[in-house]
């Protein structure tokens, strides 16, 4: 094949064919060590998304943190309002989620609308921390749920265009350790800040706390325009035999024709409505957000052990930081051995040990040790989001919507999560541990019931594969991950 083919993409079978080609002079390298150097440059320049999305999630929960320190009092909220200050976040970030993947897919430059997107939302959380009211700190979550909303699903398909299944979970949780990391330093920084910035310049250290993060966030942004990949066809930076090897790869996996805009937006949006499994996701996604909605309460339920804001904010670190640990191991696992929902329903069972400990027990070392069993509940969070990216590999246009309309309508599980943690519950907060037990039980049960039913769909395809016919638009030798 020609390097002129693997740019335009037209012809995906003799993708598939890639050689290297030698140069004068020297020595033609094997294809395996060109994959090795290209995935070396990729993961370099994938690792900002990390940093990413670690500013991401402290942006969208710091104001956890500043709870601790007088957002409350200083705004006056009363009753539910901080519920609904937390929950209005998730309004403006479902609206956002289909039209912005359709409109990356479309535009096909990541590496410009990801951190555009970025550059706003830090904007926002500067501002947040000028609000004086209930009105002004609606108004900032509500535009900041807009602007963040298009990021994770968007970096989720960004991920995929570039890396074949069984490299997938592991990438994936790279991503996605954002979120263990930002609750883990989140919690460091904001303690620094909290106890060091109070009356600075005449204001209060909670809203230095925006000040500073949503700062950090917006030169990061900056950065990344220069540092993240577009897509394998139009990355600038790669050379003609890398990006013939970033099409060729993929091609062989089962991604298709992968640089070839087969089908538009609004096909992909069609698709996506149309495929039952992406219900399904979706049903088992809102109860699992609402089994994890303990995240914007972590330290809450770390003071309820007693202690002051200063070490109520350290002592949330170590639980995320084993929570990251643990979330790498068991992708690493679950890549190896081509296997999805086993480890997803492992993950969710040490979760609600750790919530029955809660429940059972005001004992601090009992409860501490709860957080940790809690925090887990990460590792399969990342594992859940490899699945569903898997699980529609074949056309970018509708994995795109398929992944932004999983991401986007479970958020549901996150606008009722917010109150679910009321402070009448408080200390114990026994009937919140249950309402999560229950919605966890709900989760893993749905994606029992879609484990199955992939399972089944591999031994349709099996059997159709030896009559050389396919099935639900499978290409040949495809299987679901399970």
């Amino acid at each position: 094949m020609s390097l002129q083919d693997a740019k335009t993409g037209d012809t995906a079978s003799a993708i598939c064919d890639f050689e290297v080609p030698s140069s004068p002079g020297h020595a033609a390298c094997t294809r395996d060590d060109l994959e090795r150097r290209l995935l070396r440059k990729l993961d370099w320049r994938m690792s900002i998304i990390v940093v990413i999305y670690t500013l991401n999630y402290i942006d969208r929960t710091n104001i956890s943190n500043a709870r601790l320190q007088g957002f409350e009092q200083d705004l006056h909220l009363q009753g539910q309002q901080y519920a609904t200050v937390l929950s209005i976040l998730f309004v403006g970030y479902t609206v956002m989620q289909v039209p912005a993947n359709m409109f990356l897919y479309w535009l096909g430059r990541p590496s410009i609308f990801l951190p555009s997107c970025m550059l706003v939302w830090g904007a926002i959380s500067v501002l947040t921390g000028t609000a004086k009211n209930f009105t002004g700190a609606v108004l900032a979550r509500f535009f900041l749920g807009f602007a963040e909303g298009p990021f994770y699903p968007g970096s989720l398909f960004l991920v995929s265009r570039w890396y074949k299944r069984d490299e997938l979970a592991l990438r994936v949780t790279v991503v996605s350790c954002g979120i263990p990391i930002s609750n883990a330093f989140g919690s460091l920084i904001a303690s620094g800040i909290l106890q060091g910035m109070q009356g600075k310049l005449g204001h209060a250290a909670w809203r230095w706390l925006f000040y500073i993060e949503g700062g950090i966030t917006m030169f990061v942004a900056i950065c990344a325009l220069f540092i993240l990949p577009d897509f394998p066809h139009n990355t600038r930076w790669l050379t003609p035999e890398e990006r013939a090897l970033a099409i060729s790869r993929l091609a062989k996996d089962g991604h298709g024709r992968v640089d070839v805009k087969e089908r538009t937006s609004m096909q992909g949006l069609w698709d996506a409505l149309s495929d039952w499994k992406v219900w399904g996701f979706v049903a088992a996604y809102i109860a699992q957000l609402l089994g994890q909605s303990f995240f914007a309460y972590f330290p809450t339920l770390s003071a309820t052990m007693g202690y002051n804001t200063t070490i109520s904010l350290l002592l949330c670190a170590p639980p995320w930081v084993l929570s990251t640990i643990g979330s790498f191991a068991l992708a690493r696992y679950s890549d190896k051995k081509q296997k999805r929902y086993v480890y997803f329903a492992a993950s969710n069972a040490v979760t609600v040990l750790g919530f029955i400990i809660s429940i059972c027990t005001m004992n601090t070392a009992a409860r501490y040790l709860s957080l940790f069993l809690m925090a887990q509940v990460n590792a399969g969070y990342m594992v859940f989001w490899c699945w569903v990216n898997n699980t529609f590999t074949g056309e970018p246009a509708k994995r795109a919507v398929a992944v932004a309309l999983v991401n986007a309508l479970a958020q549901a599980g996150n606008i009722a999560g917010s109150y679910v943690w009321q402070s009448r519950w408080g200390p114990t907060y026994r009937y919140s541990y249950a309402v999560c037990i229950a919605a966890i039980g709900v989760s893993t049960g749905i994606c029992g019931g879609m484990h199955m039913h992939l399972k089944r769909l591999n031994e349709q395809n099996a059997r159709k594969e030896r009559d050389n016919e396919s099935i639900e638009g499978s290409t040949t030798g495809f299987r679901y991950l399970v």
